[in-house]
């Protein structure tokens, strides 16, 4: 699963957890009415031909939600907002606010590959595994083959 290695960034879990901390720390809790930045958990799936990409987008339709791709890069936007018709919260568990997703596709990904579609909450997106000329190759390392040895070098003094 070459390919799922590939497409992990680890620097955007250190900007989630960058954002996290500062913007916690900032905000007043008693602001109910602010976003926040929200993370939608993703899973990747290697298939024979295709990675598929799921997102979790609880209580969002399609049309609260933007896919596009970019020099190679899928991104997954949007903005799931928060109801205030109700009243006032007492208590509040469920996010609001904006997000965004990046993943690096495989070089030269043609934006027509990729297929998105919704249900249930769920955002499914495929695209094509990277050709066999860009995964990754493990090349073995040889131990050193004992050589003949060298004349030490003479170092003239001056």
């Amino acid at each position: 699963m070459a390919l799922t290695q590939f497409l992990y960034d680890p620097f955007t879990e250190f900007d989630r957890l960058f954002d996290e901390a500062f913007t916690s720390r900032f905000r007043p809790d008693s602001d109910e009415s602010r976003p926040t930045t929200i993370r939608p958990k993703m899973d990747l799936v290697e298939t024979k031909d295709n990675v598929v990409a799921r997102f979790e987008l609880p209580g969002m339709d399609q049309g609260d939600v933007n896919v596009e791709v970019r020099n190679d890069r899928l991104t997954i936007s949007g903005e799931k907002k928060i109801q205030t018709d109700e009243g006032r919260f007492v208590v509040r568990e469920r996010s609001f606010g904006r997000f965004a997703r990046n993943l690096q596709l495989p070089e030269g990904t043609e934006p027509g590959s990729v297929q998105a579609h919704m249900e249930k909450g769920v955002l499914e997106v495929s695209f094509p595994k990277a050709p066999p000329e860009q995964e990754t190759k493990t090349i073995p390392i040889e131990a050193t083959k004992p050589t003949k040895s060298a004349p030490p070098i003479e170092h003239s003094k001056k």
